[in-house]
């Protein structure tokens, strides 16, 4: 029998909230905004109280628990409770980065360094370790990698292929959704393709990851919204924060710092579980390019 995943942890409970709104129900919404927002209120409800409380029912209550990962209403109390002491003990309430048109430069730079700081936070804290694990080890072991991304997340599908060329595996991302497609379609079992879409729904990635998993490969999606399109192709699904976008700050820009993130932890892991190919790849890309920053010889 498949273990059942443990809770989230209470610190982590208002990032899994933030990830899995956008998915649920408006019912389910109020629920897991209200925890989320008044922990210490909410520890000390029933699940009555709490159905009362938001203006829903006992069985909302209970199905918005176990979709934010706890096996019923008790263990959602008990980290509520858990949340509720360490907002007591003197930790930062999160803040989001409202930025106005007239804000002098300095509170920008307050704002967005919060925003990217709570954005980190949540991806972390949502962030499923057995699909990220599952991730790497296809990565190690690709014969080739494909990498595809839209917009600003081409910047990052291209982050995450230049990252593992320099430890010497196969890797191109693909911003060009008809190049996408017809080289997808030459992937096989022991390849791997990446997509990156933060909606979850971006038609031009999407096609290429599912010919790619329609012709044996790996597949791993990068995704804000576990719910999206994207992840019906997807044997591994690796979730970023939602975070909340304003008119100054589109969700393309704030998605791309947990993107970031993201594609960092599965670098990262790949390179330790290569480090005797790769630590030599990564230092002959360094020789290699050593000459273009430093002065020239006149």
């Amino acid at each position: 029998m498949t273990p059942r995943p443990a809770p989230p942890e209470p610190g982590a409970l208002a990032a899994k909230v933030r990830t899995m709104a956008p998915s649920m129900t408006r019912s389910m919404q109020r629920v897991a905004e209200t925890v989320a927002g008044d922990p210490a209120g909410c520890a000390a409800l029933t699940v009555t109280g709490l159905a009362e409380r938001t203006g829903t029912s006992e069985a909302t209550v209970v199905r918005t628990a176990r979709l934010l990962g706890y096996p019923g209403y008790r263990d959602l109390r008990l980290a509520l409770a858990g949340l509720a002491a360490q907002q007591a003990s003197g930790a930062a309430p999160a803040v989001t980065a409202d930025i106005s048109v007239d804000d002098p430069l300095s509170e920008v730079v307050a704002k967005l360094t919060q925003d990217e700081r709570q954005t980190l936070s949540d991806t972390a804290g949502a962030l499923d370790l057995g699909q990220l694990e599952a991730s790497v080890a296809a990565l190690a072991t690709a014969r080739r990698i494909d990498v595809y991304g839209i917009g600003a997340s081409s910047l990052v599908a291209q982050d995450l292929a230049q990252k593992l060329l320099r430890i010497g595996l196969i890797a191109h991302a693909h911003s060009d959704p008809h190049l996408a497609v017809t080289n997808a379609v030459q992937l096989r079992a022991g390849d791997v393709a990446v997509a990156i879409t933060h909606s979850g729904r971006t038609v031009d990635v999407i096609e290429p990851l599912q010919a790619a998993f329609d012709h044996g490969a790996t597949t791993v999606a990068i995704t804000g919204r576990p719910d999206g399109e994207v992840t019906h192709y997807a044997d591994h699904v690796l979730t970023t924060s939602t975070a909340r976008e304003s008119e100054l700050r589109p969700a393309a820009m704030s998605s791309r710092t947990s993107q970031l993130l993201v594609v960092d932890c599965l670098f990262i892991g790949v390179a330790q579980r290569t480090y005797e190919s790769a630590a030599p790849a990564l230092h002959a890309s360094y020789e290699a390019l050593a000459h273009r920053h430093s002065p020239r010889e006149r």
